[in-house]
């Protein structure tokens, strides 16, 4: 594809996903057996690993809704201005803040023995309910608000001008609506922790919507790309066509045609390879 300010989001968003998912099997094995085999420095990683795609999608989806914004408020300053390197400069700020807000996870996970188990636990102390609030202001309550506000400008723009392709658009929708169901759950059930005794709530309940808060976060990293793919123009006409050309179509610039030369992509198809 041709690097452009919307691939350069999607590819940002796309290895965010990627880090959590290439860890998540840690997960998986260690819920399965209750226990946590794989020492002390995964356990700090993996567990990071999550909350760095947390505060990096939804940073990223907020960047993609201010720039979507811009660039329908703004049509003629975006253009000038809207460039590749710049994006590239806002992405990497983006990672480093992302980074920042992970850290305190990273320094509190340990792993402990317990009934002849080794478990890798979260050892906040006092501050567990001062990082769980940051974590649900930064990470959810205002990056929604901005793009809730952003999405209000954008929607009085287009019924006076609509856009001139509304692919962009939908994928957008698509992925917030998509982070904001997986992940409502999962801050939920972090307040109700935190207040649980003057709830008066059951420990087994909290327990058990924590395991599908965190269940349904991760199926976010997943669902993802396959939004990528099925957002595009035609839907029924997506198994017809590469996926390759149906990423490029979902991502292409406002009133930009996709160029991609499909003949390529077809003779590279009709090679024989020997398998080794």
């Amino acid at each position: 594809m041709k690097t452009t300010v919307n691939t350069t989001w999607y590819l940002s968003l796309a290895i965010s996903d990627f880090l959590f998912c290439f860890l998540l099997p840690l997960n998986i094995v260690s819920m399965a057996t209750s226990q946590w085999p794989f020492g002390l420095v995964m356990c700090k990683l993996a567990s990071s690993a999550m909350l760095l795609n947390l505060f990096s999608s939804v940073l990223l989806l907020v960047l993609i809704s201010v720039d979507r914004c811009i660039l329908i408020t703004f049509p003629v300053w975006a253009q000038n201005h809207r460039t590749v390197p710049r994006a590239s400069g806002v992405v990497i700020l983006m990672w480093v803040l992302s980074a920042a807000l992970t850290v305190p996870s990273l320094v509190h996970r340990q792993i402990k023995q317990h009934r002849n188990k080794t478990l890798c636990y979260t050892d906040y102390q006092s501050s567990h309910k001062a990082v769980a609030l940051i974590r649900l202001v930064c990470g959810f309550v205002v990056p929604f608000l901005i793009i809730l506000f952003c999405y209000s400008v954008m929607l009085v723009k287009l019924r006076s001008r609509p856009m001139r392709s509304m692919k962009p658009f939908k994928v957008m929708t698509a992925l917030i609506m998509s982070f904001f169901i997986c992940w409502v759950p999962y801050h939920t059930f972090i307040l109700l922790e935190m207040n649980l005794l003057e709830l008066n709530l059951s420990l087994d309940l909290v327990y058990n919507g924590l395991t599908a808060g965190v269940t349904l976060a991760a199926a976010n990293s997943i669902l993802n790309p396959m939004l990528y793919v099925f957002m595009g123009h035609d839907f029924r006409q997506t198994l017809k066509r590469s996926i390759l050309s149906k990423i490029e179509n979902a991502m292409a610039e406002d009133g930009q045609p996709v160029r991609r030369n499909l003949s390529n992509f077809h003779s590279c198809e009709s090679r024989t390879f020997t398998p080794v």
